[in-house]
């Protein structure tokens, strides 16, 4: 097969949660275990990191990935879902697998797809792995897709696990509290394995800490030992590293960096790995170039300016909206589109009623119709008009827009994606 009829192949045999929602979900791991089964356990030749929660993996991932590249280490890293090519998902060191090794890995495994039947993302999880063996990568940075426990990547047996905010998302399939979600989150951690968590919260608090005593588990809340003041990192109220610079904006990835350096300490202190103050700010600095990273709080143009995140649940939009209270214009225009599972009127009443939206949709079958949105936010007073074509939408928001005015581009993961320029 050819690389596009692999990837026509991939799409269109195996469930995918971006097309299917939760019914793609597999509410256990018997497929991810006999494909990697199948392959002769990749998932136990090489080292790795696994990194869970509801905002900031992503970048978190991103951001480790680029500190251990900074340190002089070979590192693979997995994410999910891709922006622009279905290639994004695996890398070592920023580069992405070659359209031949996903051929090759298909090609490969297909009697066990016709055995099997896994889904798209088991099948891509088992492509990282057996990528990263066969590379043998120094260390792999693995991001879960959905949830923890039940997530196709909680096979490995990583040296650290680090769990990021957790906020409601995806509660037809995690649960309806943020209680319910964290014990999904926390089932990536691992007998006497140290877990981090990055953002310390009322709820989630207790069950992190009762999953790591079951589990004999050293438990780090980095806002207990590591803290901000002005651009530098205070260690216990000591001074730990100095003018830092993050390569990929937006104020909320200062909670992430204390979890990904609470992360990085845990490793240098097993001593499998040694990653210095200079590989830290470095990585922290250029994570963009080192690793890839789009689609976080990322400037596209100025004049007007344009801005885009993939920010898409309840403390996603949050810090979107905190972030753009803090940035100077004359006018804001909103190019918005959401998928269905979204709880529209909450998301919507928090939303700037001074904006002039363009509302379009995902051109995925879970995307809510453009029309459907722009009746909800018009009940509840948002000004704007109709544009289906999120291109489309974006030229028209630019058009209007005047050299000191902002046009944002958000509401799903899937908008950012199909931004051109991005």
């Amino acid at each position: 097969m050819t690389y596009q009829e692999t990837l026509d192949f991939l799409y269109s045999q195996l469930p995918m949660f971006q097309r299917d929602g939760k019914s793609a979900f597999k509410k256990d791991l018997s497929n991810t275990i006999a494909l990697c089964n199948f392959l002769g356990n990749p998932e136990k030749k090489f080292k790795s990191i696994h990194v869970a929660g509801t905002n900031g993996k992503g970048s978190s991932s991103h951001m480790l990935s680029a500190i251990l590249q900074a340190a002089g280490y070979k590192v693979g890293l997995y994410t999910s879902p891709h922006l622009k090519s279905f290639t994004e998902r695996v890398r070592i060191n920023g580069q992405e697998i070659s359209e031949g090794e996903v051929v090759a890995f298909t090609e490969k495994v297909k009697p066990a797809i016709e055995q099997i039947h896994p889904s798209f993302f088991e099948l891509t999880v088992a492509m990282a792995f057996e990528h990263f063996a066969e590379q043998e990568v120094d260390i792999a940075v693995i991001e879960v897709g959905l949830g923890g426990r039940l997530d196709s990547t909680n096979i490995i047996n990583p040296e650290a696990c680090l769990i990021t905010n957790i906020g409601l998302d995806h509660m037809d399939m995690l649960g309806n509290t943020l209680r319910l979600i964290s014990k999904e989150k926390a089932g990536i951690i691992k007998e006497e394995t140290p877990v981090v968590i990055s953002q310390k919260q009322t709820e989630t608090t207790p069950v992190f800490t009762e999953v790591a005593l079951e589990k004999k588990a050293p438990l780090f809340f980095a806002e207990n030992h590591l803290s901000w003041k002005g651009n530098s990192i205070l260690k216990n109220n000591e001074e730990y590293c100095t003018d830092v610079e993050i390569g990929v904006k937006g104020n909320y990835q200062k909670h992430n960096v204390l979890g990904v350096l609470m992360l990085i300490d845990q490793l240098n202190k097993k001593g499998t790995f040694s990653i210095s103050k200079e590989a830290i700010k470095k990585g922290l600095k250029d994570v963009v170039a080192l690793s890839g990273l789009k689609g976080r709080w990322q400037i596209l143009q100025h004049k007007p300016l344009v801005i885009t995140d993939v920010g898409h649940n309840e403390d996603g939009w949050r810090f979107v909206l905190e972030q753009l209270q803090e940035q100077e214009f004359d006018k804001l225009f909103m190019v918005l589109g959401v998928v269905q599972e979204k709880d529209l009127p909450s998301m919507i009443s928090k939303l700037p009623k001074n904006a002039y939206y363009f509302f379009c949709k995902p051109n995925v079958p879970r995307g809510l119709s453009a029309e459907v949105l722009t009746e909800e936010a018009q009940k509840l007073g948002l000004k704007g008009e109709c544009e289906p074509d999120i291109n489309t939408a974006i030229l028209k928001a630019k058009k209007r827009a005047k050299d000191k005015d902002l046009v944002f581009i958000g509401g799903s993961t899937f908008v950012v994606a199909e931004i051109n320029e991005l």
